[in-house]
């Protein structure tokens, strides 16, 4: 619709008065805005009365965190916004549109029963249905995805419904061979699959450390782990892998070693820990370059500048467990889930140093004093966005 001139001078103050209350409200938001804000912002749904009231006087008495956990308990959070968030850590476009799967229900089942973090890198666990539910879903198996597609599909609710297993008691595999959701099915078929398996390491980077391999690249990094797959005078120039190829396969190489005996064949994880998988060591461009003989692997990027990453005791072993452990033992893991729990619960990345700041401050106490409760964390940040 055109405005006339006369109804745009109307138009323009009330336009301000509309903007001038919006700012207010977020900057000087009472605790039933609050409130309403945190329960919002962690699950998508408003409250009900109850639970408004239940939060505001908690708020009001001094324990909004109190309040952001008890909203946490509301089966919107699990069975739809941070279900859909889990979901982008399990493919490589980082995509929601994908059906639940082994991965995103043992971190839900996890944060639900508050299980430290950094066993869902390490241990030997797996959330599945229940039973109880009165839907018709399909047993579990290690070859397929229909057990959870069919709680995803009949609306089982995953909050009451999902219990803890083991993933050996599934697959077979010896628990050492069992690092959590680094081993699920789901985790295997995005990053197994097809390919050399550094796509895992890749992701785990991304996901975890908030750090793809562009942002590690050094070329002084010794490249005596790189494998033959990789040229050494790509289009005829050695100074191209010198200068480019060298600075991020030297570091992801020498880790590589902790996936050699893993596989996603047949649809299911494959694990073999008597040989390592013919696809490791495929393409053979330069007979000079590493061959991997075992699954033992070392982390070259302690020293030097990738060494403020913070890196914990563990910096090399044998397999997937350790890794997830050497994972989870770095600085920067902490810094990474309080930034993915700042963007979730804030709908956006830190702006300021002062945030930035919080987010480092976040990160050391999920690590320390918090135990890894990401449950914990994701209550502590979203107060950050509540109003004051």
């Amino acid at each position: 619709m055109k405005l006339r001139g006369l109804d745009k001078l109307f138009v323009r103050p009330i336009l301000s008065t509309l903007v001038l209350g919006s700012f207010s409200f977020c900057t000087w938001a009472g605790p039933r805005d609050q409130a309403l804000t945190i329960h919002n912002r962690l699950t998508g749904v408003p409250p009900s009365v109850a639970t408004l009231n239940q939060m505001s006087t908690m708020i009001n008495s001094g324990n909004a965190l109190g309040a952001a956990l008890l909203a946490l308990d509301n089966p919107y959070f699990y069975n739809v916004k941070g279900k859909n968030w889990i979901k982008t850590w399990t493919n490589e476009t980082r995509s929601s549109r994908v059906p639940l799967n082994d991965y995103v229900a043992t971190v839900l089942g996890s944060i639900r029963d508050n299980v430290p973090f950094n066993q869902l890198l390490t241990e030997d666990i797996l959330y599945v249905g229940g039973s109880g539910h009165g839907q018709d879903v399909r047993a579990l198996a290690v070859d397929n995805n229909e057990h959870y597609f069919d709680l995803e599909r009949r609306g089982v609710d995953l909050r009451q419904f999902l219990v803890r297993q083991t993933q050996s008691g599934l697959n077979g595999f010896p628990a050492a061979a069992v690092a959590g959701v680094i081993t699920s099915r789901a985790s295997a078929e995005a990053f197994f699959s097809a390919g050399t398996n550094r796509r895992m390491t890749r992701f785990l980077f991304i996901n975890f450390l908030c750090h793809d391999f562009e942002s590690l690249h050094d070329i002084t990094i010794p490249d005596i782990y790189v494998r033959r797959d990789v040229e050494r005078n790509p289009g005829g120039d050695s100074r191209t892998y010198r200068n480019s190829c060298s600075g991020c396969h030297a570091g992801q190489d020498a880790l590589g070693g902790a996936w050699a005996f893993y596989d996603y064949r047949d649809s299911k994880i494959m694990y073999n820990n008597t040989s390592v998988q013919q696809k490791i060591n495929k393409n053979n461009l330069y007979p000079g370059g590493h061959t991997v003989a075992n699954d033992s692997w070392v982390n070259l990027w302690t020293v030097g500048q990738n060494s403020t990453l913070g890196w914990g005791p563990t910096t090399s072993g044998n397999g997937a467990k350790p890794f997830g452990q050497m994972i989870t033992e770095t600085k920067a893991y902490g810094e990474c889930m309080a930034e993915r729990s700042f963007e979730y619960a804030c709908t956006r990345g830190p702006l300021t140093d002062e945030e930035r700041d919080q987010i480092k401050q976040l990160g050391d106490e999920f690590m320390t004093v918090d135990n890894y409760s990401l449950r914990r964390l994701l209550a502590k940040t979203v107060l950050n966005c509540m109003g004051e």
